[in-house]
């Protein structure tokens, strides 16, 4: 059954989670002349009725992530007089984005102000790694940090707090949770970089802890935007409601996707096998 956020004549404020894999789009936040994920967001809800202006709507996002970067959990709020419909936003959207949950929020609430952020970043050339150096690693950069080295050295407010990293290593695969508070622009790769050479022995983990030294200026490369997920967003007393057709439609989606990615992958290596 489809979620309605039933709202009446009386304005309310209300925010969204959102779905989509980044591959098609030029980043999540609005451009023009490329496409978008917000910018496709952004049609469909005025589309739907729901909004008119950005403005008068008061319209805003938790964060904005980069081209190839993908989520589970963005979200998006704005105020609004009419029945929030999941299904029919979604149908006006291109398959790759979907809207999962809805929840009503104050009017003070503002999206990027979060309680906590869950990244994930895969890696699936992670064969022969050291997985017991990776994991020294990310205790090392758990915690409150200066991360100037893991972003641009011009952030204002270099300050951030990691609450966790977990990482596993299956089948030649390097999966890496992180979660904290928030996080620096490039942050989450440039630290997925970090451990990923650690466990290749590129990198030592006394080496690592210089980095976290802001008077030593330090270059890593961040890993590409195409492993990275925004997994959620989550808030001190919000609640959202998801959505199962919502849910069952993405999944379809997904799979999709992935028997398409797969075949790609397999041509591609018998090519690779012919010119070897």
């Amino acid at each position: 059954m489809s979620t309605v956020f039933l709202l009446g004549d009386v304005m309310r404020k209300v925010a969204l989670k959102v779905a989509y894999i980044g591959t098609d789009y030029h980043g999540f936040q609005r451009q023009p002349h490329f496409k978008t994920v917000e910018g496709e967001l952004i049609s469909a809800l005025k589309e739907a009725g729901l909004i008119d202006s950005l403005k008068d709507c008061g319209y805003a996002i938790a964060g904005r992530t980069d081209r190839g970067v993908n989520a589970l959990g963005n979200v998006v709020s704005f105020r609004t007089e009419e029945e929030v419909n999941i299904n029919h936003i979604n149908s006006l959207l291109p398959s790759t984005i979907r809207i999962l949950a809805v929840a009503g929020v104050r009017f003070g609430f503002k999206p990027r102000f979060a309680k906590r952020r869950h990244y994930k970043y895969i890696i699936v050339n992670g064969q022969d790694l050291d997985l017991e150096t990776i994991e020294s690693v990310s205790k090392l950069i758990e915690g409150t940090h200066n991360f100037s080295n893991f972003s641009k050295r011009s952030e204002r407010n270099p300050i951030r707090t990691i609450e966790s990293i977990r990482t596993s290593l299956n089948k030649g695969q390097l999966t890496i949770d992180i979660i904290g508070e928030s996080f620096l622009w490039n942050m989450v790769r440039k630290i997925a970089a970090a451990l990923f050479m650690a466990g290749k022995h590129e990198l030592g983990v006394e080496e690592i802890q210089t980095f976290l030294d802001p008077s030593i200026c330090a270059a890593i490369a961040p890993m590409p935007p195409e492993g990275l997920i925004l997994m959620d967003t989550i808030y001190d007393g919000v609640k959202f409601k998801y959505d199962s057709y919502a849910r069952e439609k993405f999944i379809s989606i997904l799979e999709k996707e992935l028997i398409y990615n797969k075949t790609i992958a397999a041509v591609e290596e018998s090519m690779l096998d012919n010119l070897i």
